[in-house]
C-alpha cells in the first residue's frame, strides 16, 4: 500500500530517534510533494481527493525536514478553514460531517502554517465539549456517540491547542507534550 501516511511515521519516528540520516529525506519530500492538489491540501497518494488527515501528515513531514516554504499557507489555510461547519465541529473533506478527530488533524495543521487564528476557538471547544460522555468521562466523534481513546485524545489535543492553560502544551507536529518535544532537543519548523 502506498499512502503519505506511512511516509510521515516513519519521519516522525526517525526524528525522534535523531535517525532522519537513514533515510533519503529528498525522496521522502517528493513523494509527499507530490501529493499535493491544487486546493493546497494533500491526499494519500498522488492524485487522490484532498484529505485533512493527510493535510497533517505532509504538513507534519515538511516541519519536521524543514520544508514548509514548499506550501501556499494562505490557499491551504483557507482549505484548511473551511472544514469548520455551522455547528463549531471541523470535518476531513467538503460535504462531511463533523468529528472531534479533525480537532487534531485540522488544528495541528493551522497551528503548523501560523493560521490557528483562523478558526472559530469558542465554537470548537463547545463542540468538543459537546462530545463529552458526562458521566464516564472521555470524547466521542460526535455528541451522543459512544468515547473512545482516539477521539478523547485528539479532543483534548485540539482544546491544548487552543490554548487551554489548563492542559498540557501540545507539539503540533508530534502530539506529544510540548516540554517532553524540547527536553529531547527535537527542532520542527513552524510558521507564523
Amino acid at each position: 500500500e502506498i499512502d503519505n501516511r506511512f511516509s510521515f511515521c516513519a519521519l516522525a519516528c526517525l526524528s525522534l530517534l535523531g535517525r532522519l540520516d537513514a533515510i533519503n529525506v529528498d525522496s521522502a519530500i517528493d513523494f509527499i510533494l507530490k501529493c499535493m492538489n491544487f486546493d493546497g491540501a494533500f491526499g494519500c497518494k498522488p492524485g487522490s481527493e484532498s484529505h485533512s488527515a493527510q493535510v497533517y501528515c505532509c504538513v507534519g513531514s515538511l516541519a519536521i525536514t524543514g520544508r514548509l516554504h514548499h506550501l501556499n499557507v494562505d490557499i491551504l489555510g483557507w482549505w484548511l478553514s473551511e472544514r469548520q461547519l455551522p455547528s463549531g465541529g471541523l470535518n476531513g473533506r467538503p460535504e462531511k460531517l463533523p468529528d472531534v478527530c479533525y480537532s487534531w488533524w485540522v488544528l495541528s495543521s493551522l497551528a503548523i502554517i501560523g493560521k490557528l487564528h483562523w478558526i472559530k476557538k469558542e465554537k470548537l471547544i463547545s463542540f468538543i465539549l459537546a462530545c463529552q460522555d458526562d458521566e464516564t468521562g472521555g470524547i466521542a466523534d460526535k455528541p451522543g456517540d459512544l468515547v473512545d481513546p482516539f477521539h478523547t485524545l485528539f479532543g483534548i489535543a485540539g482544546i491544548s491547542l487552543l490554548g487551554d492553560t489548563t492542559l498540557k502544551q501540545v507539539n503540533p507536529v508530534y502530539c506529544m507534550p510540548e516540554d517532553v518535544i524540547q527536553r529531547l532537543g527535537l527542532k520542527v519548523q513552524m510558521l507564523n
